[in-house]
């Protein structure tokens, strides 16, 4: 499968954020952005997770089971800086509606709830309220939401905040 962006132009206001971006990612690449605070680069991901419209350009998503005139957002996944999860929630069942609202795109299955706890190691609490939770257990249970619901790209900014090493 490929994703594509053919010359991004984003603005907010009167100005644009970024202008002539493009880029193309193959199965199995990642594309790391880096850059200072307010360069647009959650701007740019927000864009290709379909959030946000471009004000020039387009992106484009094409391979097995991919329709042509499907939306890329579609096959993504999308993890932003919050979590998307319901703190007075249990945590199971903060993870059972994403499973339900997301489901599966063509071609995957994703895992069952308590095998996604135990891959990012907080088997056996998926009882508790998600609001009880340490900030990176709450990051850790954010990231099984990736593995539930199948999707081809993931799409994640910030990825790593407040999670330790072992994580």
């Amino acid at each position: 499968m490929d994703l594509t962006a053919e010359n991004l132009g984003v603005r907010r206001g009167e100005d644009f954020i970024f202008m002539n971006v493009s880029f193309k990612l193959s199965n199995g690449d990642a594309l790391v952005l880096t850059g200072r605070n307010g360069s647009g680069k959650s701007t740019l991901l927000r864009t290709v997770a379909g959030l946000l419209r471009p004000e020039q350009g387009r992106i484009k998503i094409a391979g097995k089971g991919i329709e042509m005139d499907m939306r890329p957002s579609e096959a993504c996944h999308y993890l932003g800086h919050r979590n998307a999860m319901k703190t007075e929630l249990t945590v199971w069942e903060n993870l059972r509606f994403w499973k339900d609202f997301l489901g599966d795109f063509s071609g995957g299955t994703g895992m069952e709830i308590d095998e996604a706890a135990e891959i990012v190691g907080l088997a056996g609490i998926t009882h508790l309220p998600f609001g009880y939770l340490s900030a990176g257990q709450q990051r850790r249970f954010a990231m099984a939401k990736l593995l539930i619901a199948w999707r081809p790209v993931w799409i994640l900014d910030e990825p790593t905040a407040a999670l330790d090493k072992a994580a």
